[in-house]
């Protein structure tokens, strides 16, 4: 059995937190097991000391909402730093969730496991009725 992965939330403003403590909440995980840090107050130094230490020892995800910023830029930069220390932009709800319950998975399994879990959890769905009153330009 692998050293489970610790999970770490990295995004802008208070995102973090809603996104932890909802996981806890529906799954029940373990406080330890996934973490939130916010970028709010920080600057670029600030913010990566931030995320190391919330990283601690051991295999690591660095979740971050987006692809770019702050947040994104201060994972990548610790993950050339920090061995077994993986990045996924772009984190949702459903992602976290399943992160939480096979966070025992080999890093690259994990994260291509939650890379298509978080994909296939975005759907939509867009019907125009026959009444729909639409503004045509042209």
């Amino acid at each position: 059995m692998n050293e489970p992965v610790r999970g770490l939330v990295v995004s802008h403003a208070s995102l973090a937190e809603g996104l932890v403590q909802s996981v806890r909440q529906i799954a029940g995980a373990d406080a330890d097991a996934l973490v939130a840090v916010s970028n709010e107050g920080c600057g670029p130094d600030a913010l990566q000391r931030n995320v190391l230490q919330a990283l601690g020892e051991g295999p690591g995800i660095v979740f971050t909402d987006l692809p770019s910023g702050s947040c994104a830029f201060a994972a990548r930069k610790l993950s050339l730093e920090r061995e077994d220390t993986a990045v996924v932009c772009g984190v949702n709800l459903p992602m976290l969730l399943d992160f939480v319950f096979h966070r025992e998975l080999p890093l690259p399994e994990l994260v291509d496991r939650l890379v298509s879990k978080g994909k296939s959890s975005i759907t939509g769905q867009c019907r125009e009725g026959a009444h729909a009153d639409r503004a045509v330009s042209g």
